[in-house]
């Protein structure tokens, strides 16, 4: 197998445990049988009164980044890809459906103030620009696909921290409130390593195409 193709199964089991883990338990606690996946941990952690009084500095819509931060690297792992096959198209219109995992309920435009939803909405517009963009990337030197591993790169170290220290910031909160102990649902475990796993692809891309530039310095 080529480094190459290395890279590419690092990326779609990166991208695959990402999903999965914003779709399984983050916060589980059998004994008063609560838990919630990644998917709802950012409706429900608005109802602490920690978190309604601005005492918790993690902010809610952190746990909206993974769909939303995986929604943009599909689209950016699709710079350079031919336009005219339809699987290029196929995942940039599958980058817009997952950042979708954190659109707002019907409810929440109808009953909750602007501020609570308008960030994620326009998270996923971002996600809809930057795939509708990414085949501009054709008209750039190969530098520009070197940035969009950068971008990756840097989107990933994201998805890697900010979603985990969001949820370590909850989780005594809820201990407390609930007099029992909270545990790291396999959901969190996921998306940290789904995230690692796109970093090194990344960081491993840019080193591949630094060291296929060299003889040619030379």
């Amino acid at each position: 197998m080529s480094r190459e193709q290395r890279t590419r199964l690092l990326y779609e089991f990166g991208f695959m445990l990402i999903l999965a883990g914003y779709l399984m338990v983050w916060l589980p606690q059998p004994v008063v049988g609560l838990s919630f996946i990644g998917l709802e941990m950012g409706e429900w952690v608005k109802f602490l009164p920690q978190v309604r009084s601005g005492q918790i500095a993690a902010s809610r819509n952190l746990f909206y980044l993974p769909p939303v931060l995986l929604g943009l690297m599909l689209a950016l792992w699709t710079a350079g890809w031919p336009n005219r096959r339809w699987r290029t198209w196929a995942m940039r219109f599958l980058a817009i459906v997952v950042a979708m995992l954190a659109f707002p309920a019907v409810e929440a435009f109808l009953q909750e103030s602007s501020d609570q939803w308008l960030t994620r909405v326009l998270m996923i517009l971002l996600v809809a620009i930057a795939a509708a963009s990414i085949p501009l990337t054709d008209r750039l030197p190969d530098h520009g696909l070197r940035v969009a591993r950068i971008i990756m790169l840097i989107l990933a170290v994201a998805g890697l921290i900010l979603p985990t220290w969001a949820y370590l910031e909850i989780r005594p909160v809820v201990a407390q409130l609930l007099n029992n102990s909270v545990g790291i649902g396999p959901g969190v475990w996921l998306n940290g390593a789904g995230f690692l796993m796109v970093a090194i692809a990344a960081a491993a891309h840019l080193t591949q195409s630094r060291n296929a530039r060299q003889p040619a310095a030379g």
